[in-house]
C-alpha cells in the first residue's frame, strides 16, 4: 500500500490569502499546504479520501490517472468542493465514479452539485457518480479488502475516518468514543489532524493529537490538517517524538 499526501493544510490552505504571517511567507516547500486529502493505492485500487478545492491541482501534481472511488469524511467545503473535477476520470474511464459517505454528506452533495446527480435531461459534460452510504459499524469491501469506517466528532459534527488494512486516516477530529478507539488497535500507521498548539473547539491541538497517538500506539503517526499557526515545519518537527512526523504535501509513504 502507498499513501500520497495530496494536501496537508487547513481549510484556508497555506499561505493564507493576504496573510503576512511568517509561515505564510516561508520559502520552504513543506510550509506550503493545499487543502487536506490523501491518495491511497493498494493491489489494483486507487482511492482518494476527500476532494477539496485543490483537487485538480493535486491530481496533476501527483500523476494520478485512474480513480476507483472517493471516500468522504464529511461535507465541509475544504473536503468536497473539488467534486466537479472528477470529470476527466469519468470521461476516460467511461463509467460513474463511486463515492462513499454518510447519507447526510451524500444529501449535501446532491444539493450543491445537483447537475452531477441529475437523472433526466443531464448536461452532456457533467460527470456521473455512483453513491454508497457509509454506516457506522458496517464495513464495506473493495476487492478482498475491508474498509472500516471510524466514527469521530468534529466539534458537534459527525465525521468518518477510515481504516484500510494497517492504515488509519482521521481528519477534522476533536473527540473519539472508546468503541471507535478499539477499531484502531494494532494499526501500523495513523494519520490524524493537529491544527495548532493552542486549543480549538473542533480540532485536535498538537498536544491532544500527541496524547491520542500515545493512546493508539501506532508504529508511526503523521499529523495533517495543519494551520500556519502551528509554526515552521522544520522547527515543529524537531520537537516531536521519534515516531511522529508532520506530514507535508507530496509526501509518499509505503506500508
Amino acid at each position: 500500500m502507498q499513501v500520497y499526501f495530496l494536501g496537508t493544510g487547513t481549510s484556508q490552505g497555506i499561505p493564507v490569502i493576504g496573510s503576512h504571517h511568517s509561515v505564510c511567507q516561508s520559502n520552504d516547500p513543506k510550509d506550503k499546504r493545499l487543502r487536506v486529502s490523501v491518495w491511497i493505492t493498494w493491489d489494483d485500487y486507487s482511492v482518494v479520501v476527500d476532494c477539496g478545492p485543490d483537487f485538480r491541482q493535486q491530481m496533476l501534481t501527483s500523476g494520478c490517472s485512474h480513480l476507483d472511488a472517493i471516500l468522504f469524511t464529511h461535507e465541509h467545503a475544504d473536503h468536497t468542493a473539488g467534486l466537479d473535477d472528477i470529470r476527466p476520470f469519468f470521461f476516460k474511464q467511461g463509467k460513474d465514479i463511486p463515492i462513499y459517505g454518510h447519507q447526510r454528506v451524500l444529501n449535501n452533495l446532491k444539493k450543491r452539485f445537483d447537475y452531477i446527480f441529475e437523472t433526466e435531461n443531464r448536461y452532456p459534460g457533467a460527470p456521473g457518480v455512483q453513491t454508497f452510504e457509509v454506516i457506522n459499524n458496517q464495513n464495506f469491501q473493495m476487492g478482498s479488502t475491508d474498509i472500516i469506517p471510524i466514527n469521530v466528532h468534529h466539534g458537534n459534527l459527525q465525521v468518518f475516518g477510515y481504516r484500510i488494512k494497517d492504515f488509519v486516516y482521521l481528519t477534522d477530529v476533536k473527540s473519539v468514543d472508546e468503541t471507535e478507539i478499539q477499531k484502531m488497535k494494532g494499526v501500523k500507521v495513523l494519520v490524524v489532524n493537529a491544527l495548532r498548539e493552542e486549543p480549538h473547539h473542533s480540532h485536535f491541538s498538537l498536544q491532544e493529537a500527541l496524547d491520542f497517538i500515545h493512546l493508539i500506539q501506532p508504529e508511526k503517526a503523521y499529523l495533517t490538517h495543519i494551520s500556519h499557526l502551528m509554526g515552521f515545519h522544520e522547527e515543529v518537527q524537531q520537537r516531536l517524538p521519534h515516531n511522529v512526523f508532520l506530514a507535508y504535501d507530496n509526501l509518499k509513504i509505503t506500508l
